[in-house]
């Protein structure tokens, strides 16, 4: 069962971990362009299985210790999350997603670590193992998004930090490329292309897939 946790644990020097991040599964708080076009219980829905089986799939592997870091932060300790096994829950901070994102790379110890969205279907951990294998010989690996975004992001910690997200316009087709601009001079790889469902467009494109997850997995997202 997942534990809630501020601090993240003591692990060996350069484990690789892995960061999901997740949004308080609430209607109208999550998926808010997808809900304007499907409404805000299927967009809930789709989010909340979403989650649960990115949980499951990638913290079943112990090739990498998995994290799911949630926002607000308050809501760390709540009962809404998936009930996954070696998921360990950590608060995701203040600020905008870079920051964010910045403030948990800061509190890895040293090693590979890489940071996923919660909304894309698709994801499988043989396309976290190709993003650790990457860093092995880059200093930063990105999952493009077919949106002009990113739906993984994993840097090589080291002690020298790296400092990606500095004025990156979230949400937008300049989001990858701004970021990169931010890592001029380093190493950078890119792992698979992969689409998250951000509108009803993402959602009709990825449906399929998106209901065989909602239907056919004979799991129970948590209850808020």
């Amino acid at each position: 069962m997942a534990r809630p946790s501020r601090r993240l644990a003591p692990a060996s020097t350069f484990a690789q971990h892995l960061i999901i991040m997740g949004k308080r599964p609430v209607a109208g708080a999550v998926k808010r362009r997808l809900a304007r076009g499907i409404g805000d219980v299927a967009a809930l829905r789709f989010y909340r299985t979403t989650l649960t089986h990115t949980a499951l799939r990638l913290a079943a592997d112990a090739r990498w210790r998995t994290y799911l870091a949630v926002t607000p932060d308050v809501a760390v300790t709540a009962h809404c999350w998936p009930a996954v096994r070696n998921l360990v829950r950590i608060p995701q901070g203040e600020g905008d997603l870079g920051a964010r994102m910045q403030a948990l790379f800061d509190r890895l110890p040293p090693g590979p670590a890489i940071i996923v969205g919660s909304d894309i279907p698709a994801i499988r951990p043989s396309h976290i193992a190709q993003a650790f294998k990457l860093l092995g010989r880059a200093d930063a690996v990105f999952g493009a998004a077919q949106d002009g975004g990113y739906w993984l992001v994993g840097l090589k910690k080291s002690v020298r930090q790296l400092f990606p997200f500095a004025d990156v316009p979230w949400s937008t087709d300049r989001t990858l490329a701004a970021t990169l601009a931010n890592l001029q001079g380093r190493i950078v790889a890119y792992a698979s292309t992969l689409s998250d469902v951000d509108t009803a467009q993402d959602y009709r494109q990825e449906r399929v897939r998106a209901e065989r997850l909602i239907e056919h997995s004979g799991l129970r997202p948590a209850h808020t």
